[in-house]
C-alpha cells in the first residue's frame, strides 16, 4: 500500500521513533524530502514553490485541513511564493511512520494544485 493511502495511527508518548535505517527506507518513498535535525531532533522537511502568495496560502490552508482529518500536525512557514513543511512527531521526540504518511500525502496536494 502507498503511504498516501495509509491513515495515520495513533502515537503514544513511550513508543520508540524510527531508528536511522527505517527513515532512511522511508526517505527513499518520499521524494524531495530531507532529514533535518532541530535540537537533535530528527524531522522532515521540504519546499514547496508558488507562483504568489495567495497561491502559498492557499496550499498552507489545503495541508492545515488534512492535517485535522487525520490528528497529526506539521510545522508550516509561508512566505510569499514558498511553503516550507516540517514532519516530526512531538510525543515521541522524533520520526514516526505516520510523518511519512503527512509527507506523501503533502506531496499528493501539491501535485493537484
Amino acid at each position: 500500500m502507498k503511504l498516501n493511502q495509509m491513515k495515520c495511527t495513533v502515537c503514544q508518548a513511550g513508543d520508540i521513533p524510527l531508528n536511522s535505517q527505517e527513515v532512511s527506507a522511508y526517505l527513499q518513498n518520499v521524494s524531495g524530502w530531507d532529514l533535518a535535525y532541530e535540537n537533535s531532533v530528527p524531522r522532515i522537511e521540504k519546499n514547496f514553490v508558488f507562483k504568489d502568495y495567495l497561491s502559498a496560502l492557499e496550499f498552507t490552508n489545503q495541508v492545515a485541513e488534512l492535517s485535522e482529518r487525520e490528528g497529526h500536525h506539521p510545522s508550516i512557514r509561508l512566505d510569499w511564493g514558498r511553503v516550507s513543511v516540517t514532519w516530526w512527531t512531538h510525543k515521541i521526540n522524533g520520526l514516526h511512520q505516520n510523518d511519512f504518511i503527512m509527507a506523501d500525502k503533502t506531496d499528493q496536494l501539491y501535485s493537484s494544485t
